[in-house]
C-alpha cells in the first residue's frame, strides 16, 4: 500500500483551514466589529476582515477537494470492496456539496454586504435600522449562515476521523469480510 501524505495533507488541512477560519470569523470577527466605534465603521470592519479571509477561504477549500480526489484515488479499492466504506463517502460527498454550496451562497451575500460600503452595523451580521434593505436581508442571512458553515465543515472533520478509523487493517479485514463472505 502506497503513501498519500500529500493528498491526506491537502485534505486535512484545507479542512482544517475552512472550518476554523469560518468558525473564528463567527466567533470573533463579527463579534468584534461591534467594537469598532461606530456603526458604519463596525460594518467597514467586518466587510475588510471578511474580504481579506476569502482568498485564504478559497485556497483551504481548494487543496481540500484536491486531496479530497487523492485520497478518494487512493482508496477506490477499498472504498469498493469493504462494507460501509462507499456509504461513508457518499455521506463525505454529501456534507462537501452541501458545505460547498453554503459557503458560496454566503460569499455572494457577503458581497452584496461589501458592495454596501461602509454599511451601519450592530455587529458584522446584525444590521442596524440604517442599513438600506438588500443589505440588511443579506446580513440576517448571514447571521444563519456563519455557523452552518462550520457545522457542515466540522460534521467532515468527524466523518473523516470515521473514515480513517476505516482504514486500520483489522477494519479493512472485517469489512471485506462481510461485504465479500467468500474472502
Amino acid at each position: 500500500m502506497a503513501r498519500n501524505t500529500l493528498s491526506r495533507s491537502l485534505h486535512d488541512v484545507g479542512l482544517a483551514a475552512w472550518f476554523g477560519g469560518t468558525l473564528a470569523n463567527a466567533v470573533a470577527l463579527n463579534e468584534a466589529a461591534a467594537e469598532a466605534g461606530s456603526a458604519k465603521a463596525a460594518g467597514a470592519v467586518a466587510n475588510a476582515g471578511w474580504n481579506r479571509w476569502t482568498p485564504v477561504n478559497a485556497a483551504a477549500i481548494g487543496a481540500h477537494l484536491i486531496g479530497s480526489v487523492g485520497q478518494l484515488q487512493a482508496n477506490k479499492r477499498r472504498v469498493a470492496q469493504q462494507q460501509g466504506a462507499a456509504g461513508m463517502s457518499v455521506v463525505k460527498t454529501a456534507l462537501t456539496a452541501a458545505a460547498l454550496g453554503v459557503t458560496a451562497y454566503s460569499r455572494a451575500l457577503g458581497q452584496i454586504v461589501a458592495a454596501g460600503g461602509a454599511t451601519p452595523s450592530k455587529r458584522g451580521t446584525k444590521p442596524s435600522k440604517r442599513a438600506r434593505a438588500e443589505v440588511a436581508v443579506a446580513q440576517e442571512r448571514l447571521d444563519t449562515l456563519q455557523w452552518v458553515i462550520p457545522a457542515l465543515t466540522g460534521a467532515l472533520v468527524v466523518v473523516s476521523s470515521y473514515a480513517g478509523e476505516q482504514q486500520r487493517p483489522s477494519e479493512v479485514l472485517r469489512g471485506v469480510s462481510q461485504k465479500n463472505p467468500t474472502v
